[in-house]
């Protein structure tokens, strides 16, 4: 299969879970420098040298090449090994503009059925979603709050081997991946053929689940008020761009797999306005 090396902006890290194969995935995506969305993986975050660790908004530079196993068309697979992370994560000043630059070069969606039409017609299996509005968050809880015996063996099956640290004998001591005991899920609104309509999808953004780690961690009991503060008020207060991507196994079913969310922006009309009026 042939390779090459492509330079990806990251959008997309989704919080791992366990896999029979590579022990732990996440899924990864982002824009190439052509200006197309991208699938990455196995990725195994924990479990990669420090210095290819990257960040949503830094780009890195890899050998990938497309995938036989998965026909989506945005699909590659990686080697872990290739990457290399630029130096900077994208700047948010001036109202997001280095970042904005590259969002704009992919459509931003305002219906979900225009989505889901594009999949049937084309199999993409990614887009950038703007949601109308926010209508509220779900927290339910989970069908099993801590891992199952198998996907436990399946965090662990590395522990033995070592294979990937031959040079780092602390890191042969593998930290069990904590599993979020709770499922989230957005609820929103979108224009549709017949007028508006609600949407329910699923955020499996890792900053999710680092919010809900952080939120256990400073204030215990309490810690939906806070973690409802951010994601119902204050990223329903932004731009809000929901990245989207579907299931492999079940191509119909999507996912909420990044939040981007740069400030809103003024009207074109109120920016051009003078600062000092005459």
């Amino acid at each position: 299969m042939a390779s090459r090396v492509e330079r990806v902006l990251i959008l997309c890290k989704t919080y791992p879970s366990p896999s029979a194969r590579y022990v732990e995935t996440s899924c990864v995506a982002g824009i190439s420098g052509a200006g197309e969305l991208k699938r990455l993986y196995p990725i195994p975050f924990r479990l990669i040298q420090d210095e290819q660790q990257f960040k949503k908004w830094q780009w890195i530079n890899a050998r990938i090449f497309k995938s036989n196993t998965d026909n989506r068309p945005e699909s590659y697979k990686i080697y872990v090994d290739t990457i290399s992370c630029e130096p900077d994560v994208l700047s948010t000043k001036d109202n997001w503009r280095e970042r904005r630059t590259w969002i704009e070069k992919v459509p931003i969606f305002d219906s979900f059925e225009a989505i889901e039409t594009r999949r049937t017609e084309s199999g993409q299996s990614l887009a950038l979603l703007r949601p109308r509005r926010i209508v509220g968050l779900e927290i339910e809880a989970a069908d099993h709050p801590d891992w199952t015996q198998d996907e436990r063996e399946k965090l662990l099956q590395l522990q033995s081997q070592g294979e990937l640290f031959e040079q780092d004998e602390e890191a042969k001591q593998l930290r069990l991946l904590r599993k979020i005991p709770f499922d989230f899920y957005y609820r929103y609104e979108m224009e549709g053929s017949g007028g508006p309509s609600e949407h329910r999808h699923k955020l499996v953004d890792w900053e999710v689940g680092a919010l809900y780690w952080n939120c256990r961690r400073l204030h215990g009991a309490d810690w939906e008020i806070k973690f409802r503060e951010k994601l119902e008020h204050d990223l329903a207060g932004k731009d809000l761009i929901l990245m989207m991507g579907n299931m492999h196994r079940f191509q119909h079913q999507w996912l909420a797999v990044s939040l981007i969310y740069p400030p809103r922006q003024r009207p074109e009309a109120d920016r051009q306005k003078p600062l000092f009026p005459e």
